[in-house]
């Protein structure tokens, strides 16, 4: 009996256990931002693809227009950290690298309207830091230095 009762309170502990860090180490439910858009206006992700294309806007666009532009950018960023940590697992990137990388998203995110990569390439400089180099080799963002210099106001 004492050692049920015992298997018993081991079993809750380690289901608590589990249970609070998934809570702990909270991940983007979506993958890419057409699925976060999706997501967030209870659409499919075929439906924002289409609408994508018909119109020619950007996810950030079709996001402000449906009035969920501020959920948007949180999902984004989201599915950035959740990169990054993967690539500091991967040993690929340290936590110091993805602290860096991720202030540097965030503080351009926050400049972003997310209608396009070029008005928020000017104004932070990323343009410059594209044209020269530095962003690719810096490897900067989610783009890698490619298309918006630092991958974060493109979508």
């Amino acid at each position: 009996m004492r050692n049920l009762r015992r298997a018993v309170v081991i079993a809750v502990m380690a289901m608590a256990i589990g249970v609070s860090s998934i809570t702990a180490f909270a991940e983007s439910v979506y993958n890419t931002p057409a699925e976060a858009l999706a997501g967030l206006t209870g659409t499919t992700v075929e439906e924002v693809t289409a609408a994508r294309i018909e119109t020619g806007k950007t996810y950030g666009t079709l996001a402000n227009e449906a009035g969920k532009l501020a959920e948007f950018k949180t999902e984004l960023l989201e599915m950035r950290k959740d990169a990054l940590q993967a690539k500091v697992a991967a040993g690929s990137l340290t936590q110091e690298q993805a602290e860096t990388r991720l202030a540097a998203m965030t503080a351009n995110q926050a400049e972003c309207d997310m209608t396009g990569a070029q008005k928020t390439m000017l104004k932070s400089g990323s343009f410059l830091r594209m044209m020269n180099g530095s962003a690719s080799r810096a490897g900067l963002g989610m783009g890698q230095g490619r298309q918006s210099g630092n991958g974060t106001c493109h979508n």
